[in-house]
């Protein structure tokens, strides 16, 4: 059972952003969303999600950067 598990999604592409939203929250978790890198460490920063479904391609910094910036304050695994 996920308990209350907290998701971030970092996805642009509308089709695959609302696939994994809607699975995800059908199946309790608490999901938050960004379309850009910098709008993810926002809310990873603020919200501290236990899991971070990640996107490399995305329209402002490259996925491997949001992912060097989140270890910055974040151990959470990154898929």
């Amino acid at each position: 059972m996920n308990m209350g598990r907290h998701v971030l999604i970092v996805e642009d592409e509308p089709s695959m952003h609302q696939v994994l939203r809607l699975n995800l929250a059908v199946r309790g978790y608490r999901v938050d969303t960004a379309v850009t890198g910098m709008s993810a460490l926002g809310l990873a920063r603020r919200r501290c999600p236990d899991l971070i479904i990640l996107d490399l391609g995305l329209p402002d910094i490259d996925g491997l950067e949001v992912i060097a910036r989140v270890r910055d304050f974040s151990a959470a695994p990154i898929l």
